[in-house]
């Protein structure tokens, strides 16, 4: 039997509905949610996941900014403009996009927002207290993979789960989250020796390394859940880093590339600026 598709459209569907029910409270009590996105440098890519934030954001209510610095931006300026709008009422979450120009201290901007604003969860501090199994505000692309295998209904606890990221957007806090559920979790990255005596372990595995074809057929489990966040361009074509067609004949559950993770990170990002904004309307 070929695996079953994750279709992310249609699982972001029950959090966006969430998400609008709690705006409209937000809403009720006086209260607007914003968020703000600070973009600097000029990567196509970010530009284009930052324009799919606006429009959700516009979709479900939610205000958005956007502040815009060129690439010699220094990264003084950028702790700057973080700070000013950490200091604004008006503003309940914050997001850096990354990555951010060359020779800048990503966390030295990161953590120039309150952990009460961070609609990322990137902080120090909130990066820390997922440490601590505290889940108030995750990585939204990290938060999305584990939906989408929640939604499988594949077991997680006593899983064997293969991370191939080892970056705190995907990897780091994803490994928490499952670790939190009691699966054995192993994260793999560029330096790792022969990825398929590891990924061939996985019940779960999830890749988001931007190199098309880097999970062959013989590299996975059969019967394994299959959660591609790659994202690299084939030609005219979007593609991850599944070998898709062969993938699916040995996998229970996958992801497409497009239409998988992307559209719950989406979703997990608004759920976060929603959840800010009551969390700051209850302080």
């Amino acid at each position: 039997m070929p695996a079953k598709l994750i279709d992310g459209h249609v699982v972001s569907q029950a959090l966006l509905g969430n998400v609008k029910k709690k705006v409209a409270l937000l809403k009720k009590q006086g209260v607007a949610p914003k968020l703000a996105v600070v973009l600097a440098g000029n990567s196509p890519a970010s530009e284009l996941y930052v324009e799919k934030k606006k429009k959700a954001c516009e979709e479900l209510g939610i205000a958005f900014e956007l502040v815009r610095f060129g690439e010699n931006v220094s990264e003084q300026e950028l702790v700057e403009a973080v700070q000013a709008l950490d200091e604004r009422d008006d503003v309940h979450a914050i997001l850096v996009q990354l990555p951010l120009p060359k020779g800048i201290d990503r966390f030295a901007v990161l953590d120039e927002i309150s952990p009460e604003k961070d609609a990322d969860g990137f902080s120090s501090v909130n990066l820390g207290l997922l440490d601590h199994g505290n889940e108030s505000i995750v990585s939204c692309t990290a938060l999305g993979i584990l939906r989408l295998v929640e939604s499988t209904g594949a077991k997680i606890e006593g899983s064997n789960v293969c991370i191939v990221n080892d970056t705190i957007v995907v990897g780091r806090p994803l490994a928490k989250l499952f670790l939190n559920r009691n699966a054995t979790v192993e994260i793999c990255n560029f330096y790792t020796k022969d990825l398929g005596a590891h990924t061939r372990n996985a019940d779960i595995l999830v890749t988001a390394v931007g190199k098309p074809g880097l999970i062959t057929a013989d590299m996975v489990k059969p019967g394994a859940v299959v959660i591609d966040a790659g994202i690299a361009k084939s030609g005219e074509k979007t593609v991850g880093d599944v070998d898709f067609e062969a993938v699916k004949k040995v996998a229970s559950f996958i992801t497409p590339v497009p239409g998988g993770v992307g559209p719950m990170t989406i979703a997990c990002l608004a759920g976060n600026v929603a959840e800010l904004a009551m969390m700051q309307l209850k302080a």
